[in-house]
């Protein structure tokens, strides 16, 4: 290549590089106007400044005092990342800032209205309608319902606090201020959902920590200014009757997402949280956990009409059939027996996974009391029993708890004692006699224990009994008749 042309390439070259670096510097550093809020990367610092590199072709420069944390120390090194605010911009020098604070001239407050630049404020103490906050040696008013995102139930709190606030009306020279926190609130707010919603699904599971606790359920932060709800139905697979008795404010708890829903009204994300699903639903393993005939411990949840539900384990409950309830007596009403809470044990009779349904006993964990109900309870045999209930046709009597048996009134009539015995009342102690037991059809037939003669031969003449009390009392009849009348 000769001389001629390699100078010619040579200067094709720097015209080209010139051309990129036009390119690269033009619109650099114009796109940054004051009031914006700059995220950069400190690149040096210097005894009274720091530098910043505003990702455009003029650094910006930050007084390091601002920065010095509450003890005094700059706590920040190179590289570290800070968010800070476009003061001033006059294409050789981009003023950083965290917001216009001390004291300062009518100008720098009049730029800080005009183009949003947020101020430091003190709340020096609440009034009617708002506080009043000193900025800038001068006294500004905030509204109540823009001093923060939540109602303020105690104003005196924030007596002392120290914000940043955005001036919303500038008027008579700065005798009439008024400043807004909320609308700087709602900015990081809207900032942080539309980070968390960028990178966040449903079926994402996060960890939150508990605000409040509402009739219905309960809210979440999951992060700076996003919430999520946890309905009540999904604090647990158990029945909850209110949030407090599951969680409290202020726990940490790990969530899973199921819904994501735009307000139009809010323009804000309804985020919906599950805290049971996060351990899954334990119906699906049921028939791992349990069986048929197993005898588990439970807890009745609750009692209606036809039984009581109970719970045998978190999120699964069994019913037991008001006919299960019980051998021993008659049940009428449920929580005649058990209340909401009780511990009981039960037997578990049938198990419908698919229809998450399990059939329980309580009777079944007692026995059946007419089991061997024969031998205990032999013809001839006289006892002591209870009226039980008094009907038309006869008396009830309780021999034991589930053993029940019929004293006919036919028996009743023939008793010398019928009288006294009607005297009797529901619940009054009686002697009877056991004339006949079927237990496979659970009933025992009765006569008065103090029956004698012709009603006690009749009941049981040609049994051939000699024992018990009606057996004593034939012998002695026999034992007392005189020798011409045999």
């Amino acid at each position: 290549m000769s001389d001629k042309e390699n100078g010619e390439y040579q200067n094709e070259e720097e015209e080209s590089f010139a051309d990129l670096l036009n390119a690269y510097d033009t619109g650099m550093g114009d796109d940054i106007c004051v009031g914006d809020r700059i995220r950069g990367e400190i690149i040096s610092v210097s005894q009274d400044a720091v530098f910043v590199d505003t990702g455009s072709k003029i650094d910006g420069i930050v007084e390091k005092e601002e920065l010095l944390d509450e003890n005094g120390e700059f706590p920040y090194a190179v590289g570290d990342l800070l968010e800070l605010y476009a003061v001033s911009n006059n294409g050789n020098e981009i003023r950083l800032s965290k917001a216009i604070s001390g004291a300062g001239g009518l100008d720098l407050l009049i730029d800080a209205y005009e183009n949003g630049i947020p101020v430091e404020g003190k709340v020096t103490g609440p009034c009617k309608g708002g506080f009043h906050v000193e900025i800038m040696k001068k006294r500004a008013f905030c509204p109540i319902s823009q001093m923060d995102l939540v109602y303020i139930k105690t104003p005196e709190d924030y007596t002392g606090q120290s914000h940043e606030f955005l001036i919303s009306q500038f008027e008579e020279n700065g005798r009439n201020i008024v400043v807004s926190r909320r609308s700087l609130l709602e900015k990081a707010q809207k900032k942080a959902q539309d980070a968390f919603l960028g990178q966040t699904k449903i079926g994402d599971v996060l960890e939150g920590q508990v605000t409040r606790l509402m009739p219905y359920g309960a809210f979440v932060a999951l992060s700076e200014g996003v919430e999520g709800m946890i309905h009540i139905s999904e604090l647990s697979w158990s029945r909850v009757e209110k949030p407090a008795d599951v969680i409290n404010p202020q726990d940490l708890v790990t969530v899973k997402i199921i819904g994501m829903e735009h307000a139009e009204k809010t323009r804000r994300v309804k985020i919906a949280l599950s805290l049971k699903q996060v351990t899954g639903d334990p119906w699906k393993t049921v028939e791992e956990t349990f069986s048929a005939g197993q005898n588990v411990d439970g807890k009745v949840t609750r009692c209606v009409k036809f039984g009581v539900f109970v719970e045998i384990a978190p999120g699964i409950e069994g019913l037991v059939h008001i006919s299960e309830m019980s051998y021993r007596k008659r049940i009428v009403r449920p929580e005649d027996v058990v209340s909401s809470g009780d511990p009981v044990s039960v037997v578990i009779k049938e198990i419908n996974a698919e229809s998450r349904r399990i059939s329980l006993s309580i009777k079944d964990v007692e026995g059946d009391p007419w089991v061997k109900v024969e031998e205990r309870y032999r013809t001839g045999q006289m006892v002591q029993g209870r009226i039980e209930k008094k009907e038309a046709f006869g008396y009830f009597v309780s021999l034991e708890p589930g053993v029940t048996g019929l004293l006919p009134k036919s028996s009743l009539e023939r008793s010398p004692e019928a009288g006294e015995i009607g005297k009797l009342k529901e619940g009054d102690p009686i002697q009877v006699i056991i004339k006949t037991v079927n237990a496979g059809e659970r009933k025992i037939s009765l006569v008065p224990g103090d029956s004698e003669g012709e009603a006690d031969w009749q009941a049981f003449e040609g049994t051939g009994m000699t024992m018990g009390s009606l057996g004593d009392k034939l012998q002695k009849a026999l034992n007392g008749k005189k020798p011409n009348q045999e």
